[in-house]
């Protein structure tokens, strides 16, 4: 998403382009007001020999970024999203204090700072007409939630870095949210009427200061939250023990790097969650199939083929990305391992730009779940903007 680091001066009222040295995206300023946004329509169309599917068409997302500096180092940061036009969230509100030029303080509603698309997940930031699945069903992307903690860019040594602590996943609020099929997902809190019952510390670093080569390393550590704990008589062993068996530890990984050599684009993106007490966990909600490790990755390929055309002002990027999940990677003895939860996904495509800011793609994803015996086929297509 826009991080705005760099900070705007009281007082000056023309509009400027400004260059973020954190998120290395160019933002328009009005004075100390920032305004953006980002947008994309999708088109979803089932291909099967055998049967006639509708196809689905949805304004996906639209998203309003306000942002507004009090002074040279006090600024709120702001986003709010229309999800399939219906919808309304809050996706980021937080309040951000320059400490030094390499440390920032910020609380508020943030981004997980796990793998890349977490953060960055404009349509025109990645390949694709959908997001990768492995940043649905393993990192939910948007994955957003009310903490404090430290961020910043030390130059000298070409690192970025996070550090927050936050509330963790709704594991139990009457019912039982974390399983198989969705893994972690249902469990976001989203800065909505959230709780706590312990938090959890999240984290990223990135390395760029090999040229076009970049790494970077995430990691999540918590147990999820239960509404069980609320108003517990700490004597009450029984219902402490109940409570206990409500709630998931979780511990995540992500690494992710990208490399670029004039117009080839490469990207790879891997996830490993650990969870324990998941034993207890399916037990207590007497239905519940959740394993105990899940794991995703990615990789890409793509590449520019108007970058030496010095009459074409655009850009065109073919791809391909090869991506596998598994929600079930591990599971304990209480449970029976489910293999249509490993999956497989090969998207191939077309993302045209335009303009800066603006891209329309189209592609064609082939998906295998690992109890099927053939890929299935989905055309998407669709527009983004960012601005």
């Amino acid at each position: 998403m826009f991080v705005f680091i760099t900070f705007l001066v009281i007082g000056q009222t023309e509009t400027n382009v400004q260059y973020d040295q954190e998120s290395e995206k160019e933002t328009k300023k009005e004075g100390n007001l920032m305004i953006g946004g980002y947008a994309e329509v999708h088109y979803n169309q089932p291909l099967q020999a055998d049967e006639r599917s509708n196809g689905d068409l949805d304004v996906h997302r639209m998203v309003l970024l306000m942002g507004y500096s009090f002074n040279a180092r006090t600024k709120f940061v702001t986003e709010i999203e229309f999800e399939h036009v219906s919808e309304v969230y809050v996706e980021q509100a937080y309040l951000q204090y320059k400490l030094n030029s390499f440390m920032n303080l910020k609380g508020g509603l943030l981004l997980i700072p796990m793998g890349v698309v977490n953060e960055d997940h404009e349509p025109t930031s990645f390949h694709g007409v959908e997001r990768p699945f492995i940043d649905k069903y393993i990192s939910p992307s948007t994955w957003r939630e009310i903490g404090i903690g430290l961020s910043g860019n030390i130059i000298a040594a070409s690192l970025k870095y996070q550090a927050y602590l936050v509330d963790g996943f709704n594991g139990y609020n009457g019912s039982a949210l974390l399983n198989g099929k969705n893994g972690l997902r249902k469990g976001r809190q989203k800065g909505g009427e959230s709780y706590i019952s312990s938090p959890a510390f999240t984290s990223k670093v990135e390395y760029y200061g090999l040229g076009d080569f970049r790494i970077g390393a995430s990691a999540y550590f918590g147990n999820s939250q239960s509404t069980l704990y609320d108003g517990l008589d700490r004597n009450d062993t029984e219902a402490m023990m109940r409570a206990d068996s409500s709630v998931v530890g979780i511990s995540m990984y992500g690494f992710d790097l990208s490399y670029q050599l004039k117009g080839l684009n490469l990207k790879g993106q891997c996830y490993l969650i650990n969870l324990s007490n998941t034993t207890a966990y399916n037990q207590f909600s007497g239905a519940n199939d959740l394993g105990s490790a899940m794991n995703g990755y990615f990789v890409e390929a793509s590449y520019d083929v108007f970058k030496n055309v010095k009459s074409i002002s655009s850009a065109l990027h073919p791809f391909v990305r090869y991506e596998a999940y598994d929600t079930h990677y591990k599971v304990e003895d209480s449970i029976e391992r489910n293999p249509g939860l490993k999956k497989q996904v090969i998207t191939t495509g077309l993302s045209w730009y335009p303009a800066k800011g603006a891209v329309v793609k189209a592609e064609l994803q082939f998906l295998k779940s690992g109890s099927a015996d053939a890929f299935s086929t989905v055309f998407n297509a669709g527009f983004g903007v960012m601005f």
